[in-house]
């Protein structure tokens, strides 16, 4: 079947769906494969349960005669294929974004202040590989003026293939910083891929980014492009400083020279946070959104998913930023909680996954950064802490964590909980 008759099919389909468990009546299946699951065997499933078609790319689970099922070659190409047809019929204008760290808050921050003005579509979550980045445009509507599509990467080439779907008009890289290197093979690899959103604009023209001024990267990065700045620079289309970081940032921005100055105090834990938010007043003030608007945004905004939540149970003060960590991302954090005004400061800090060769090195970085801020209150989680050169309590994972907070709980304390999502740091949250 070519691609104008599948979207025929889409268009009278009630969206799409790639999990059998959740299958809405008339929706449209895609039965994608992985390392330990194949959705071919659970098409019949799905139309069992409601959908109205399922693509497939296995011959042999077609029953004879049955017109729901749709062969293709490939599901995930044909997903891929779909969603890019898709994003061509309408008039959408796409913002890509991608960046090591706070990608996610950045999208979501965005999000917030362009629905003050616009009605915009954005990823959920961090739906932003070659599976998610294809649904969240095939949820795109005529009635969207912009899309704002987060864009992840592991390894080189992936923000190609993902522009190659989505095609932005617009981009924002966030930062660059020490992540994946496993996959990206060096920081350089991790530039060159973050790298592809900006050569992407570049061969399709006029196009547009917004810019981090303060990042010297991201300047070299965009040469040649036509770039909207924000940054501390007082001549950026947006600038700004910090005025608060106790616990929750506050920030003052104008728009150019000439503009009103605007205080904004936010939900958000953490100095590191200040490039997202800014990012997301420039963008704001590109597409015509309002001040005042903005800062109610960015003002009402909270973050969830145990991205710098600050939580206060009976006996202390949480600040979870368990969902991601890097080199970069880890000493922001930690740097941010030795500039932080609060009594008995202690961290929780478990590893650093896929650094591949560097992980050794990176992880005693962090160590010896511990112990030049001179925090006293450390305990390590995770085999790759453990095997540093330390003085501190360290544990093999999250459970043997809980069991010794289990015999001793801290009470009374400020403490930073930081480690990568698989290390599950965020249950050790409950007896705390």
């Amino acid at each position: 079947m070519d691609i104008t008759a599948l979207y025929r099919i889409f268009l009278g389909c009630t969206g799409v769906t790639t999990d059998s468990r959740n299958c809405p009546q008339g929706s449209l299946f895609f039965a994608l494969k992985g390392d330990t699951f194949n959705g071919n065997a659970f098409a019949a499933q799905a139309l069992a349960a409601g959908s109205a078609y399922a693509v497939v790319d296995e011959a042999a689970c077609i029953p004879a005669g049955d017109t729901r099922y749709i062969l293709t070659d490939n599901c995930l190409h044909t997903l891929q294929r779909l969603a890019n047809y898709h994003r061509r019929q309408l008039d959408t204008r796409i913002i890509g974004i991608t960046g090591t760290n706070g990608k996610t808050t950045t999208k979501e921050l965005i999000a917030a202040v362009l629905s003050k003005s616009h009605n915009i579509l954005y990823t959920l979550g961090n739906l932003n590989n070659s599976i998610g980045v294809p649904l969240t445009l095939l949820r795109l509507k005529a009635e969207h003026s912009l899309g704002v599509v987060e864009m992840g990467a592991s390894h080189p080439g992936d923000i190609e293939e993902l522009v190659g779907i989505a095609e932005p008009d617009y981009g924002i890289i966030t930062n660059v910083g020490k992540a994946h290197l496993e996959g990206f093979g060096s920081f350089e690899g991790v530039i060159r891929t973050k790298g592809e959103l900006y050569d992407y604009l570049r061969r399709k023209g006029n196009a547009t980014i917004f810019l981090h001024r303060d990042n010297p990267y991201l300047v070299e990065m965009a040469r040649g492009l036509d770039a909207v700045t924000y940054g501390e620079e007082t001549d950026s289309y947006v600038s700004g400083r910090i005025t608060g970081n106790s616990p929750y940032l506050a920030f003052e921005w104008r728009a150019g020279k000439e503009g009103g100055r605007h205080e904004v105090h936010t939900r958000l834990i953490g100095e590191y946070n200040f490039s997202n938010a800014l990012a997301a007043v420039a963008i704001g003030r590109f597409f015509g959104v309002e001040p005042e608007k903005i800062d109610e945004a960015l003002s009402g905004y909270e973050p969830r998913n145990n991205r710098s939540q600050l939580k206060k149970t009976a006996d202390n003060t949480l600040i979870i930023d368990a969902y991601n960590a890097n080199p970069t991302s880890m000493l922001a954090s930690i740097g941010n909680f030795h500039k932080m005004q609060a009594e008995q400061k202690m961290l929780i800090l478990g590893d650093m996954r896929e650094l591949g060769e560097d992980s050794p090195a990176e992880h005693q970085k962090i160590v010896d950064y511990l112990e030049e801020c001179g925090f006293k209150e450390v305990v390590l989680v995770g085999e790759l802490f453990a095997a540093t050169r330390h003085t501190y309590p360290a544990y093999p994972d999250a459970p043997s964590l809980i069991e010794a907070l289990q015999r001793n709980k801290p009470c009374g304390k400020t403490i930073l909980i930081k480690g990568s999502n698989g290390l599950k740091l965020n249950t050790a949250a409950d007896y705390l």
